[in-house]
């Protein structure tokens, strides 16, 4: 009776601790642009995306036509046919006019700019992430305009030009492009229920009276925007922005994951209805392939990303009076190097980057 009752009991613990690591697994499938469009990679990856939850994504969400010449694309660099790597421009874009359908104003009106640059790399064995902040201030060459600041490319020249200026500095084809209006932060942490970030300096954003405390804090709404965009409270200004970004992003990315989200078919609806419009990709990157992509990554851990900012030569000041951030040629030639070569996880054991 005791021995029946003991393997009973073993079996309940057993069955226990299978089922928690089977949660746990399915926790860290699916990250694929883990920036862009959390709550779409989570679902794609974990493989809980439906068909008609594909197609409404495709009607909401926006195309980006990059339409270069002949001559611009002969330009650009060549990857090897052997090469199975990716790499994603994912952009978060402030609207300034009109709304976030308006493709045009996002390929190359001047009202549109960007506010955060991320270099995603997705090595060949799709063992992991490697998600690069660029900070927008970098000052380096943009093609047909001589040196100025990144982010000025999308002014001058939309995201096709933003795009040229990032593969001359590294010398390395981008595969896709992925964007996000702000705007859909909002949309996305309300679509939540609110997102818990472990927030590391208390500040309160410049001109409003949101006070974001050191710790756990939820944020949601207005508030959420406006901690993914502050810079002007800390003294590192566009650094701990990014660092913030990163951080909204991973927490989300980990409470689309949970059962709660993902076993509710209307929570996962409105989200997608939600967010969709907010989202732009290229021609090329539609749900069929983020699922694919998802697919190939469902054992990548959300919670271990290998996500840090591209080190720069400090700060300066251009001839014309431009408050500029210094592109470090060292982390240039390396990161490029790391790129072509598929080699991102020897650069960062042999780069570790500073604490954020």
């Amino acid at each position: 009776m005791n021995k029946t009752r003991n393997e009973s009991t073993e079996f309940v613990s057993r069955s226990a601790r299978n089922g928690a690591e089977r949660l746990r697994r399915k926790r860290t499938r699916g990250i694929v642009v883990s920036v862009v469009a959390v709550l779409l990679v989570a679902l794609l990856g974990a493989g809980y995306y439906l068909f008609d939850l594909q197609r409404q994504f495709n009607s909401k969400s926006n195309t980006v036509t990059l339409g270069f010449s002949e001559a611009e694309q002969q330009a650009r660099p060549v990857k090897d046919p052997d090469d199975n790597s990716m790499n994603v421009l994912l952009l978060g874009v402030d609207h300034a006019d009109g709304d976030a359908s308006d493709t045009a104003a996002l390929e190359g009106a001047v009202s549109q700019r960007s506010d955060s640059m991320m270099l995603v790399h997705i090595p060949e064995d799709r063992s992991q992430v490697y998600v690069m902040s660029m900070v927008r201030d970098m000052y380096v060459d943009i093609p047909g305009y001589g040196m100025n600041k990144l982010n000025a490319a999308v002014s001058f020249g939309g995201v096709p030009l933003l795009l040229q200026a990032v593969e001359g500095l590294f010398g390395t084809k981008i595969d896709h492009i992925a964007m996000i209006d702000f705007e859909g932060f909002r949309e996305l942490s309300t679509s939540l229920g609110g997102v818990t970030v472990k927030n590391d300096i208390e500040f309160t954003a410049n001109d409003t009276d949101y006070f974001y405390p050191a710790g756990e804090i939820s944020l949601e709404g207005d508030r959420a925007l406006r901690f993914v965009r502050e810079r002007k409270s800390f003294f590192n200004g566009d650094y701990q922005r990014v660092a913030n970004q990163r951080k909204f992003i991973a927490a989300a990315a980990n409470q689309v994951l949970s059962t709660g989200t993902l076993t509710n078919p209307v929570k996962l609806y409105e989200i997608v209805d939600k967010v969709s419009p907010y989202l732009t990709f290229d021609e090329e990157f539609d749900a069929a392939t983020l699922v694919g992509l998802g697919l190939q990554l469902k054992n990548v851990d959300t919670e271990n990303m290998a996500m840090f900012t591209m080190p720069t030569a400090g700060s300066s000041t251009s001839q014309d009076g431009q408050s500029i951030e210094l592109a470090s040629e060292l982390a240039i030639s390396q990161i490029a190097e790391a790129l072509q070569n598929d080699t991102m996880a020897e650069y960062l054991k042999n780069n570790p980057p500073e604490s954020e």
